[in-house]
């Protein structure tokens, strides 16, 4: 993609989870100057102050506030004195592309006058815990004003066609290399390990993994990752359940090695229902078979190679009918999956979309 510049408004933090974004946009960038603008966060600061670090190609950006902790959004009054600072930042640039992945960053995007505007539909943020009433309208908003529309899943692709028509889904994908590591690296263990690595948030089922843990009291169950919008202290305890806090994403192979059974232990609600998670093609690309509750897109997408069951004790069943699965037979399955789901596929076909796109961009403004 070529462009004077491109940056990116995201609610995720770069450094946080590594997962679609960080995936996409560090094989975008291209050399190109790449910014990845984040919320404002509290900071040891006497005055709102703008920080960056630099991630290879990438320029992480965030705006630190003084005071109590406490969240902010990009449209937040108290930091409205951010899109000034961005802007003598990055300056001004001719061909400049804006990526989206929160439609309440549109009008931070806008007033950087970008000659693209990309969103790129990664949730349904409406439907999260705590989301603000005005995010469904800007979502409106910037699907109906985007010069280009990704959707990261297939529900997520029908939840937007009746405003987009035009929206292009691209379901998320793997490093398979990367996770294939996880292969030849098998520890030695006294008892069987189920595991589940991504954030911990209010889309996991409390409820199942405690009737989970309870129902294989001759098994380790592993959560691994950050703990985010919920309270720690609500989280199920048992002597078998156990959280050894996040794993950095290079060291996610030697993780998922410890398992002989990946999971996905999601609820089935409204903050689930347009999921499309990463972490299946990841587990398979580990060598893991997967146990899931019935989210659509696994089902869709994955219901010959993943198993499905919604309550502990048939969680559970599945879990150790799973261990006797033939590994080849499930590898030579996955095979054309992972091949078909690579990041590097996506991002080259996301980059044909966007040249298409500035061209039409381009082809309009010169008529005018």
């Amino acid at each position: 993609m070529q462009w004077s510049d491109l940056i990116v408004i995201s609610h995720l933090r770069w450094a946080f989870v590594w997962q679609r974004p960080q995936h996409l946009i560090s094989r975008l960038a291209d050399g190109q100057p790449t910014w990845f603008v984040e919320e404002p966060i509290t900071g040891d600061v006497d005055e709102p102050t703008l920080r960056t670090r630099q991630h290879g190609a990438v320029t992480q950006v965030w705006l630190e506030m003084p005071g109590a902790p406490r969240h902010y959004d990009f449209d937040d009054p108290a930091a409205e004195c951010y899109i000034d600072k961005l802007q003598e930042l990055v300056g001004w640039q001719p061909a400049r592309a804006t990526w989206l992945y929160t439609p309440i960053a549109y009008e931070m995007a806008r007033n950087l006058d970008p000659a693209l505007v990309v969103y790129d539909v990664m949730d349904d943020l409406a439907s999260f815990k705590d989301a603000p009433a005005s995010l469904r309208r800007c979502q409106d908003r910037l699907l109906s004003e985007a010069d280009v529309v990704f959707t990261g899943g297939r529900s997520l692709h029908r939840g937007v066609t009746d405003r987009r028509a035009d929206a292009h889904c691209f379901p998320s994908g793997v490093e398979s290399e990367h996770f294939a590591q996880a292969l030849d690296a098998r520890p030695a263990k006294t008892r069987p390990v189920a595991g589940y690595v991504g954030v911990i948030d209010e889309r996991l089922d409390p409820e199942l993994l405690a009737g989970l843990a309870a129902a294989l009291p001759d098994w380790d169950i592993h959560v691994v990752g950050p703990v985010a919008k919920i309270a720690p202290e609500s989280l199920p305890l048992a002597p078998n359940l156990i959280y050894p806090g996040p794993a950095p994403y290079q060291d996610l192979p030697q993780v998922m090695a410890g398992f002989d059974v990946a999971l996905m232990p999601f609820a089935l609600n409204e903050g689930t229902r347009s999921i499309s998670p990463t972490k299946t093609l990841e587990y398979l690309a580990a060598g893991l078979p997967v146990v899931s509750t019935k989210v659509p897109d696994v089902v869709t997408e994955y219901g010959d190679v993943v198993a499905f069951a919604d309550q502990p004790e048939t969680f559970a069943a599945a879990c150790r009918d799973v261990l006797a699965d033939d590994a080849t037979e499930r590898q030579r399955r996955v095979t054309p999956l992972l091949k078909r789901h690579h990041w590097d596929t996506i991002a080259n076909r996301m980059s044909t979309v966007l040249e298409t796109a500035s061209t039409d961009v381009n082809a309009l403004e010169e008529s005018v």
